[in-house]
Formats: structure tokens, C-alpha cells, sequence
């Protein structure tokens, strides 16, 4: 069943395709296509999308600070969606799967770092303008924030308190904290590969904050040290430090964000602002995976140097 439309433009012709209104027209030479059934405003729902952002001021400025967070939050969603599919390949011992979805974690992370720098183009000045109107609300409120980081090992329970009142973000959260992490889920893909893992770190309360450990950095060191017989192990410990590294990244320009924005000033949630984002520089996700790099050290190799030109 097919009709050619009469209307402003290119003619539209209409069929019904399983059952489907569906429609074609020939635009600026291309054949373009589109139906009643699944839109893209529909997938994507840009409506409620587009109509999320509710300044609580009349400043002009407060909507790149409004779409700023909320295009981070969607990001920290993705990264939450990866993270826990990795911990799932991981179960499965599918260590390439696990590691793609840890590159594109580390993607994601870098992209955010980026994303600071749109911020950055606030001034001190168009921040004040409706800074004021925030009152206690602030980033230390995330929900999937410090879900993200329970994901990833940093386990402090007592953060959970800000979230008094939201049954639905302390039940999400309750469940993260009391969840093997990713580095937990690591830590037994390595024993059951042959790193020899103690066993109270593969069967502890998931719910308490990890301590280093010597005989895990032992383990490390001697995947690192021989990585040929160890590749599997090795790539998946890299890609581990990897999306350390950028988080990290990340945690420094959002600090030096903040600090070019309000210098020094409390947070709005009352926080020390950027004292506060400086202390959690110091905070490791995989402890052992650094200190281990200390304890590497090179071979003596080359000829004798005291003799002239080794070549």
C-alpha cells in the first residue's frame, strides 16, 4: 500500500511497513526515511530531556551550570552501566571482555576530564550571580557519584547520611556498598588465574573500606615482573590503573575548577571546597597496583661503561 503526498517541499510517499505508517522523501538528494513507530525524540526522549533544566534563577549563567552537571551525571550513568559489566565479565573469567569495557570506561573518564573546561568559563563574578539561590545544594549530594565510588572500591558508609530521607538513593547505595568492588572482583579473577590471592581478601565484608596488602603487591610485582608468562593479568592490571589514572585526572581539574571559580570559599553543601577536593587526591581506588611500581626495579645490562663509548 503506497500514496504520494501533496505538500510544501519534496513529495512524501506512504506505505505500511509491518504494520506501520512509514514515509520516504527525496531531500537535498537524499533518500530519507521515517515512520510513526520509534522516533528519535521517542528513543531518546529528548522531551523530558530538554525540559529537565529548571533555573532557580532568573541569571543567565546558572544554565550552563544546570546542563554542566546534568550532562556529568549522565556520563557518571554510563560509567556505572560499563563498570558493573566488567565486574560481570570478570565473574565469567572473560578477561578481553572485561578489559574492552574497562578501555571504554577510561574513554568515558577522559571525556569528562574535558568537560571541566566548559565549566571553567565561569567567572568568579557570573558564579555569584546566582550562587546565592543554591543554598545547601551541591555535588556532594550525587547519589550515583558515590555510588561510583563504592563500585570502584572507596567504601565510606558514613557518606550515606546525606542521602537521609531518599529511600531510593540509600538502598542503591546500601546495595553498592555492601558489593564486592571492581577491585575485589579483580582480586579473584588474579587467584583463580594463579596469583596467589590470601584468602581473607577474597571473602571479607564487602562493606568495609580495602587495606593494602604486601602479599597482593607481591602478586602484582610478579605479574609486572614477568609479564610475557602473565599477559592476560598484566594488560588487565593496566587497563585497572588506567581508569585510575584518569579518575584522578579528573578529581584535579574538578579541584582546579572549583578554585578558579570561588578560590577557597565553603562549598555550598558546606564542604571546605577545595580543601576538601585536595584531600581526596590522596584517596586510591587499587592501592597495591602503585605501590608496586616502586618496587620494580631494571636489570644491569650494557657493557662497561668506565671504558669509553659502550657502542
Amino acid at each position: 500500500m503506497s500514496d504520494e503526498s501533496e505538500a510544501e517541499g519534496p513529495p512524501i510517499r506512504t506505505t505500511i511497513e509491518d504494520g506501520v505508517e512509514t514515509f520516504e522523501a527525496t531531500i537535498q538528494g537524499e533518500r530519507i526515511q521515517w515512520d510513526k513507530g520509534l522516533t528519535y525524540s521517542r528513543h531518546l526522549q529528548t522531551d523530558q530531556l530538554l525540559n529537565s533544566q529548571t533555573p532557580v534563577s532568573d541569571k543567565p549563567d546558572e544554565m550552563l551550570f544546570i546542563i554542566m552537571h546534568q550532562t556529568m551525571e549522565l556520563w557518571i550513568k554510563l560509567m556505572l552501566h560499563e563498570v558493573r559489566s566488567a565486574i560481570k565479565s570478570l565473574r565469567e573469567d572473560d578477561l578481553d571482555r572485561a578489559g574492552k569495557t574497562l578501555d571504554r570506561t577510561a574513554t568515558i573518564m577522559r571525556h569528562m576530564i574535558h568537560s571541566w573546561e566548559v565549566l571553567a568559563t565561569l567567572t568568579p563574578h557570573d558564579f555569584l550571580t546566582f550562587r546565592g539561590f543554591l543554598r545547601k545544594a551541591s555535588g556532594f549530594q550525587s547519589q550515583q557519584y558515590r555510588e561510583l565510588e563504592f563500585l570502584l572500591g572507596l567504601k565510606r558508609a558514613d557518606l550515606i547520611l546525606v542521602h537521609n530521607g531518599d529511600d531510593a538513593a540509600t538502598t542503591a547505595l546500601h546495595a553498592a556498598l555492601n558489593a564486592p568492588s571492581l577491585y575485589d572482583e579483580v582480586l579473584g579473577a588474579l587467584s583463580r588465574g594463579g596469583a596467589a590471592i590470601p584468602a581473607e581478601k577474597l571473602n571479607r565484608d564487602w562493606s568495609q573500606p580495602y587495606e593494602a596488602c604486601e602479599k597482593i603487591e607481591q602478586a602484582w610485582h610478579a605479574i609486572y615482573t614477568a609479564p610475557d608468562q602473565n599477559w592476560p593479568l598484566y594488560a588487565l592490571g593496566e587497563k585497572v590503573t588506567a581508569l585510575e589514572y584518569y579518575f584522578q585526572e579528573w578529581r584535579f581539574k574538578h579541584m582546579k575548577t572549583v578554585a578558579r571559580v570561588i578560590g577557597h570559599k565553603h562549598g555550598t553543601g558546606g564542604s571546605s571546597g577545595v580543601s576538601y577536593l585536595v584531600k581526596a587526591l590522596d584517596l586510591q581506588f587499587f592501592p597495591e597496583l602503585w605501590s608496586m611500581r616502586t618496587r620494580m626495579s631494571a636489570p644491569k645490562e650494557g657493557g662497561d661503561y668506565g671504558n669509553g663509548c659502550p657502542v
